[in-house]
């Protein structure tokens, strides 16, 4: 019975939770959720099964692990250490999940899976507890907490999975893609539409042509959060006058 302990705790020791959890994500990185298997990860850390398993019952069990893993990761990025407005921090924390569903083509189908799935599970407290503080700090009142941090995070991994699916579309396209071109075959095509029909998309078509992703991401989280604020009392309604 002892030898058999210090060899499961020698297996333990030898294959960590985080170095499947980092395998995991090369192999979602360059293959995606199809590439992902058991075998395949075994492989890639020169393991059999039976350790893997000692750490993550199921694929669906792994698959939490490292979407969590790389939230974390994303959240703990700041642009410097000294904490700025709550408007910056919310900025900060849209920022980089933007950038990890960028960088990570999987993320944002298991974000979407673990909002709709597993929403008691670590990842959704996770980005809400983030964007939530600073909505308090905002001065919003309770009442409107939940309201308005779930309409800021809707917000931002809706827009994110867009951007992201736009990332590999683009990649899809070939090597020689040019987003440019794209983007201009695409305001071309909105220039052409019946007026009658869609005059609005019309008039904006010029500017797809040269709007930056990341900007405009950001000028809509801007947007978001002038109308959070507007739920802050005044000073003038939250001081007693005299």
């Amino acid at each position: 019975m002892a030898t058999r302990t210090r060899r499961s705790q020698r297996r333990t020791d030898a294959l960590s939770r985080e170095r499947i959890v980092e395998a995991a994500v090369e192999l979602l990185d360059t293959s995606g959720e199809s590439g992902l298997t058991f075998r395949a990860l075994t492989e890639r850390l020169a393991t059999g099964p039976g350790a893997i398993y000692w750490h993550v019952a199921n694929k669906t069990e792994l698959l939490d692990a490292v979407t969590d893993a790389v939230v974390a990761a994303a959240l703990a990025v700041r642009p410097s250490e000294s904490p700025g407005s709550p408007q910056d921090e919310v900025r900060a924390v849209a920022l980089g999940l933007f950038e990890a569903a960028e960088e990570h083509p999987w993320l944002a189908a298991q974000l979407a899976t673990q909002l709709s799935r597993n929403p008691s599970g670590t990842v959704a407290p996770r980005i809400f507890e983030s964007l939530g503080r600073q909505v308090r700090a905002l001065g919003v009142p309770e009442g409107h907490w939940f309201t308005a941090t779930s309409a800021l995070m809707h917000y931002v991994l809706g827009a994110a999975g867009q951007n992201a699916a736009n990332t590999g579309s683009a990649r899809a396209l070939g090597p020689g893609a040019d987003r440019a071109e794209f983007l201009d075959a695409v305001s071309t095509a909105w220039e052409g539409l019946d007026p009658g029909d869609y005059p609005f998309t019309r008039a904006v078509a010029g500017q797809v042509r040269d709007h930056d992703d990341r900007e405009q991401f950001l000028a809509g989280i801007d947007l978001v959060l002038a109308g959070i604020t507007a739920l802050a009392p005044s000073r003038e309604q939250a001081s007693p006058t005299e």
